[in-house]
C-alpha cells in the first residue's frame, strides 16, 4: 500500500523559549504534520512540557523522536505518553526505542545502576506500550513510533507500533532494500526516514556532531538529501517507490526552506 506523503520536524531547544515558540508557529504555518522533540536529559526541556506548550499554540501534531526507554520506568513513560495524548485531543505520538549509541555511558554518567542490557531495554519498550494502552483504554489509541535496529527489535515494532524507523547511518541503498523486504514480511507499518544531513548540514539532536555528509552522498546513504528542495521533492519520491519511506522527518534548521517540498508533496 503507498501511503501518502507527511512530514514531521525535530525542533529542539536550541535558543530562548520566546524563539523556539516563534520557531514553532513557523513550522506549523508551513505545513508540516508533525513537531518532534528529542530526550536529552539536562540538555533539554523534558519532552513532556515542550510538547504540551507547541500543542497548545498550534494544531500540529507532536511527538516524541525519540523516549529512551532505560531513561524512565515504563509506567511513567506510559503515563506521560497518555496523558500527552488526552491533553493534545489525540494529537500525541508516542516515538520510543532502546536508546541512542552512548545510552549506557549517559546513564551511568547519571548515577543509573545496573545499566540494562539491550534484550531487557527492549523488554522495558514492550511493556511501556503495554502500559500505554492499559492507560488508553478501548476508547483512545496513542500511535506508536518506534526506532529499531535489531531483528528482534524489528519484530517486535512489527506487532506493536504504528510507525517504524531505523537508524540507517551510513548504509547503502542495497542493505536498506533488503532490511525493507525482511522488514515487511512481518508486518505493514508506517515507513519513517528521518534525514539528519541536508547537503552538508547535520541537524543537531538527529546525529553525531562528526557526521560526513560527503562520506554519506560517496555511498548514497538515504540519511542525507540535497539542499535544493526541487532535488529533494524528485528524490524524497524515489524513496517512497523504491522502498516505501512516506514519513519524512528534517531538522528544524531546514524546515522553512523545505516547506516548497511539503507543499508539493504533503498528502499525496
Amino acid at each position: 500500500m503507498k501511503r501518502p506523503f507527511r512530514f514531521g520536524v525535530v525542533a529542539p531547544l536550541r535558543s530562548d523559549v520566546a524563539t523556539w515558540r516563534d520557531r514553532v508557529r513557523r513550522i506549523a504555518d508551513s505545513g508540516y504534520s508533525t513537531l518532534l522533540v528529542p530526550d536529552f536529559p539536562l540538555t533539554q526541556p523534558a519532552p513532556g512540557p515542550m510538547l504540551a506548550t507547541a500543542a497548545a499554540i498550534t494544531d500540529l501534531r507532536v511527538g516524541t523522536w525519540v523516549y529512551a526507554s532505560p531513561l524512565r520506568p515504563a509506567w511513567l513513560t506510559a503515563w506521560e505518553a497518555h496523558s500527552l495524548s488526552l491533553l493534545t485531543d489525540g494529537r500525541f505520538e508516542m516515538g520510543i526505542g532502546t536508546g541512542r549509541p552512548g545510552i549506557a555511558e549517559e546513564l551511568r554518567d547519571k548515577g543509573v545502576p545496573g545499566v540494562p542490557p539491550p534484550g531487557e531495554r527492549l523488554a522495558q519498550v514492550r511493556e511501556t506500550v503495554s502500559r500505554l494502552r492499559d492507560f488508553d483504554g478501548p476508547d483512545r489509541h496513542t500511535p506508536v513510533a518506534m526506532a529499531v535496529s535489531g531483528p528482534k527489535a524489528r519484530a517486535l515494532a512489527a506487532e506493536v507500533a504504528d510507525t517504524v524507523t531505523f537508524p540507517l547511518d551510513d548504509r547503502p541503498r542495497s542493505e536498506v532494500a533488503k532490511l525493507i523486504r525482511e522488514f515487511r514480511t512481518l508486518g505493514d507499518p508506517e515507513l519513517a526516514l528521518a534525514v539528519p544531513v541536508i547537503g552538508d548540514t547535520v541537524a543537531p539532536h538527529m546525529a553525531s556532531p562528526d557526521t560526513d555528509p560527503a562520506a554519506l552522498r560517496a555511498v548514497d546513504a538515504l540519511t542525507v538529501l540535497p539542499d535544493d528542495p526541487a532535488a529533494a521533492i524528485e528524490e524524497i519520491q524515489r524513496r517512497r517507490e523504491e522502498f516505501g519511506f512516506s514519513y519524512i522527518v528534517f531538522g528544524a534548521d531546514f524546515a522553512e526552506r523545505f516547506a516548497p517540498v511539503v507543499a508539493e508533496l504533503a498528502g499525496r
